[in-house]
C-alpha cells in the first residue's frame, strides 16, 4: 500500500457537515423523514429493552387479594385475604453484577447494529445520487459522441455521391450512429430507475441537492473509528459476560424472602351442639428471612461450555472482520489508483485534444481542414472532460464504502 494513499473523510460539502456527535448529523436529511422516524422508534426501544434487561435481577412484589361469601348453616358469612410477598435475591455468585454489564453490552451491541443499518441506507441514498449525477455525465457524452457520429454520417453521405466510397462504409456510419443513440436511451432508462430508487429513499430533489464531497482517510483512523468493529467488541463484550451470567447460574444464591398477610372473617360460623355460633374475627402477621439454593443441573457443564463457546467465536469473529476491513481498504485504494490512472489519461488527451483544436481551427481557416473536423475535435475535448467528472464520482462511489462504516467522534 501506497504510504501516500491517505483516505480522510472531512466534509461532504459546505452545506453539509459530514460528521457530528452521532456520525450521522447532517447526513440523516439524505434519507426521508419516514425512515428517520423508524430509526429513532428503533433506539427508543433498545433505551426501553436494555433497562429492562439491566434491572431483570430486581423481581417484582407479589400483591394477592382474594374475598368469597358462602351461607354454611344458614348465615352469610365472608372471608377476604390479601398478601404481599417479596422473593429478592441479594447474591448470585457474581450473576447480578455480570447481569448488568450483559445488559450494557447489549444495549451497545444494538445500538451499533442499528447504527449499521442507518448508515448503510444512508450511504445507499448518496451512492444513488452520484450514480444519477455519473448517467446525466453520460448522457452528455452520449449526445457528443453522437454528433460525431451525425458528423461521420454526413461525411461519408458525401463522399459515396462524390464516388469516393461505396455503400459499405455509408452503412456502418449508419450503423454507428443508430447504435450511439440505443446506447443514449439505455442511459436514459437507467436514469429513471436510478431517480424513482432515490425516491423511494429520500425526500429530496435531486436535481437540486448538492452532491457530498468525501475525502481520503488514514488506514489506522478508518479502523479506529470503525463502526462495524464497534458493534463486533461489543457483542465480543456481551458473550464474555454472558459467560460470566451462566456460570453464576449455577452456582450459591442467596434470596431474602418477606411478607405480610392479613385474612378478615365475617359471620364464621360453627355449632357447638344445637346451637350455632357466629364471630367475626381479623388476623395479621409478617414474616421474613433469607434462603440459600444451589441448583444441581445435568446440564451444567454443556451449558456453561456452550457459552463460553459461543465467547470465543466472537473473539474470532472480530479478527477475521479486522482481517477483512483491512482487504476492503486496500481493495478502496487499488481502485482509487486505477481511477487517477484514468483520470491522468484523459487529462493527457485533454492536452492533446486542446493542441489539435487549436492547429484545425487554424487549418481550417487556411482552407486545409473542414468544418466537420473542427467540430469533431471540439466534441471530443468535451468528451475527454466529461470522462475525468465520471471518474472522479466513480472515487467517490468507492469511499462510500470506506463511509459505510466510519464514524468520527468530533462534536
Amino acid at each position: 500500500m501506497k504510504a501516500s494513499v491517505l483516505l480522510t473523510l472531512l466534509c461532504l460539502s459546505c452545506s453539509f457537515p459530514l460528521f457530528g456527535a452521532d456520525g450521522n448529523a447532517g447526513l440523516e436529511q439524505f434519507i426521508s423523514s419516514y425512515k428517520q422516524l423508524q430509526f429513532q422508534y428503533d433506539y427508543e426501544k433498545n433505551e426501553a429493552e436494555s433497562s429492562k434487561l439491566r434491572d431483570s435481577w430486581i423481581v417484582p412484589v407479589q400483591i394477592n387479594y382474594s374475598y368469597s361469601k358462602n351461607n354454611a348453616f344458614g348465615v352469610g358469612q365472608s372471608n377476604q385475604n390479601a398478601a404481599i410477598r417479596i422473593n429478592q435475591p441479594i447474591f448470585q455468585s457474581g450473576g447480578i453484577y455480570y447481569g448488568i454489564k450483559f445488559a450494557n453490552a447489549s444495549k451497545y451491541y444494538t445500538k451499533y447494529s442499528i447504527d449499521v443499518a442507518k448508515r448503510k441506507m444512508i450511504k445507499d441514498t448518496i451512492a444513488v445520487l452520484m450514480q444519477i449525477k455519473q448517467t446525466e455525465f453520460k448522457e452528455q457524452k452520449q449526445k457528443l459522441q453522437i454528433k460525431n457520429s451525425e458528423i461521420n454520417l454526413q461525411q461519408k453521405k458525401e463522399e459515396y455521391f462524390s464516388g469516393q466510397l461505396d455503400s459499405g462504409f455509408l452503412d456502418d456510419a449508419v450503423i454507428q450512429k443508430n447504435t450511439a443513440l440505443s446506447v443514449l436511451y439505455d442511459i436514459q432508462a437507467a436514469k429513471e430507475k436510478l431517480v424513482s430508487s432515490f425516491h423511494a429513499l429520500s425526500d429530496l430533489d435531486y436535481t437540486k441537492v448538492a452532491i457530498p464531497k468525501l475525502k481520503l482517510l488514514e488506514h489506522d483512523e478508518f479502523l479506529q473509528h470503525n463502526i462495524v468493529l464497534q458493534m463486533d467488541r461489543a457483542q465480543t463484550e456481551k458473550n464474555r459476560y454472558n459467560k460470566n451470567v451462566t456460570l453464576a447460574k449455577y452456582l450459591p444464591k442467596v434470596n431474602l424472602t418477606a411478607g405480610y398477610n392479613w385474612k378478615l372473617t365475617t359471620n364464621q360460623a360453627f355449632q357447638v351442639g344445637p346451637t350455632i355460633v357466629s364471630n367475626s374475627n381479623e388476623l395479621n402477621y409478617y414474616d421474613y428471612g433469607i434462603a440459600l439454593s444451589i441448583p444441581l443441573d445435568i446440564n451444567t457443564f454443556r451449558d456453561i461450555e456452550s457459552a463460553k463457546v459461543d465467547y470465543l467465536k466472537a473473539k474470532i469473529v472480530l479478527k477475521d472482520k479486522q482481517r477483512e476491513l483491512n482487504s476492503l481498504y486496500e481493495q478502496v485504494m487499488h481502485n482509487i489508483e486505477n481511477y487517477n490512472k484514468k483520470i491522468a489519461l484523459s487529462n493527457e488527451n485533454i492536452v492533446l485534444y486542446t493542441k489539435l483544436l487549436e492547429d484545425t481551427k487554424k487549418l481550417f481557416k487556411a482552407g486545409y481542414k473542414t468544418e466537420y473536423d473542427v467540430q469533431r475535435l471540439a466534441n471530443s475535448l468535451q468528451i475527454q472532460n466529461i470522462d475525468t467528472k465520471i471518474y472522479e464520482l466513480d472515487k467517490q462511489l468507492e469511499l462510500l464504502n470506506l463511509y459505510e462504516m466510519y464514524i468520527s467522534n468530533e462534536k
